[in-house]
């Protein structure tokens, strides 16, 4: 069996898009998918397959949230290869914390390219450290500089519509979920 992790975009944040990850757990055995679990209630959907998860297979989940909860969503499908991966570039000196923020943006695939990302993402110097990783951005900002980052441009644009956003520690427990090291 396959291991995978659907990243479900903009669920459960500031009471809108509700999606109870039980209710959702249950939904999905009743639909077949196999070893369905959550981690924390903002959109992290653990399952197997016994083959490669394709472009049906997110449709199939996005259809199954919109029909069970009457929330449309886009769901970002990654196995376990490429969080391990994406999990493993994460600077090990950088840490989400109090006064650091660490976020790794899940990026769809037509964002997926350090050419297409120059044009949507302007990090400012002695602020802003961000890194391209295959599949992510990685972005580290202390917090009392947070107003000033880069970061805070992205609401809004094309990009942001095709990203989902993960704090470091959230990845690390993703990848250890999926039982790879980070």
């Amino acid at each position: 069996m396959n291991k995978y992790v659907a990243l479900l975009r903009g669920v459960n944040i500031g009471g809108r898009n509700k999606v109870g990850m039980q209710r959702l757990v249950e939904a999905m055995a009743a639909a077949g998918f196999k070893g369905v679990s959550t981690y924390i209630n903002s959109g992290n959907l653990f399952f197997s397959l016994s083959g490669p998860a394709t472009f049906k297979t997110t449709e199939e989940i996005e259809g199954l949230i919109r029909d069970e909860f009457n929330v449309v969503t886009d769901v970002l499908i990654k196995d376990k290869d490429d969080i391990g991966r994406i999990a493993a570039a994460i600077p090990k000196h950088w840490s989400h914390d109090r006064q650091t923020r660490v976020d790794i943006m899940f990026l769809w695939p037509a964002y997926d390219d350090p050419l297409a990302l120059s044009e949507n993402v302007s990090p400012v110097p002695n602020i802003d450290t961000v890194e391209f990783v295959g599949g992510a951005l990685l972005w580290r900002v202390d917090k009392d500089k947070l107003g000033r980052s880069g970061q805070m441009r992205l609401p809004g644009t094309d990009l942001y519509k095709h990203m989902t956003i993960r704090n470091r520690n959230t990845v690390r427990k993703i990848a250890e979920r999926l039982g790879v090291g980070a």
